[in-house]
């Protein structure tokens, strides 16, 4: 069967071929029958086998005919986009930025607990530094007669918190959606004495494999 490459991560060694039958296949590199160069749109011919391709090789592609009868000259075509980084920070990084509101789509578990593991680091060292910066300003002892100054040293901390809670939310939104289910689940993070289970039970529920109506499979999940 002929298709192209829809996407491989060479980290996780695993990737997507869109077939011409609609469908998508996972493989890896052990499927491929010679070297090729995973991008994105590489026209390749596979066998496939229950959503798995086998036996991967290179198609090279004509240049169709132009209006004039005669073949069109081939360019080379400009390089593909790369694929987004999924390391830890990389998955943090997008989350406060790139996917700073983005409450649509769908994110795997990694990308879910890579930005809670910098959230939580985010905010020791700003507590710490908050403790630091008021101790430096009020003194290490404080005499009866001199109250503190005040805590201008935890500043840091709270524009921090405030600037995240709209990612976090969206987070667990496209998270939740990766399980196959309703953002709207993620409002039982806000109920007190059971917002933190839920958090947890969102953060550790398998993804829903294959296209959902949030979107296709994340990067970096094997099918």
């Amino acid at each position: 069967m002929r298709g192209a490459v829809f996407h491989y991560d060479e980290g996780q060694d695993y990737g997507y071929i869109d077939g011409i039958d609609g469908k998508r296949y996972i493989f890896s590199r052990i499927d491929l029958s010679q070297e090729l160069i995973l991008v994105r749109g590489a026209l390749v011919e596979f066998r496939p086998d229950d959503g798995t391709a086998h036996n991967i090789v290179a198609v090279a592609s004509a240049a169709p005919p132009s209006s004039t009868g005669q073949p069109r000259q081939t360019s080379r075509s400009a390089p593909s986009r790369p694929a987004y980084p999924t390391g830890l920070w990389a998955y943090f990084w997008r989350a406060v930025i790139a996917d700073y509101s983005n409450f649509n789509g769908r994110s795997r578990r990694k990308e879910f607990w890579a930005f809670w593991l910098f959230y939580t680091l985010g905010i020791f060292t700003l507590f710490g530094f908050g403790i630091l910066v008021d101790l430096a300003i009020n003194g290490f002892e404080t005499s009866a007669d001199r109250a503190p100054i005040g805590s201008i040293g935890f500043i840091p901390l709270l524009v921090f918190l405030s600037g995240l809670i709209l990612p976090w939310i969206a987070l667990v939104v496209r998270r939740v959606h990766d399980a196959g289910l309703s953002g709207w689940f993620a409002l039982l993070c806000f109920i007190p004495l059971i917002g933190g289970i839920a958090l947890l039970v969102f953060g550790l529920m398998p993804p829903q494999l294959g296209e959902n109506p949030w979107g296709p499979v994340p990067t970096g999940v094997r099918g």
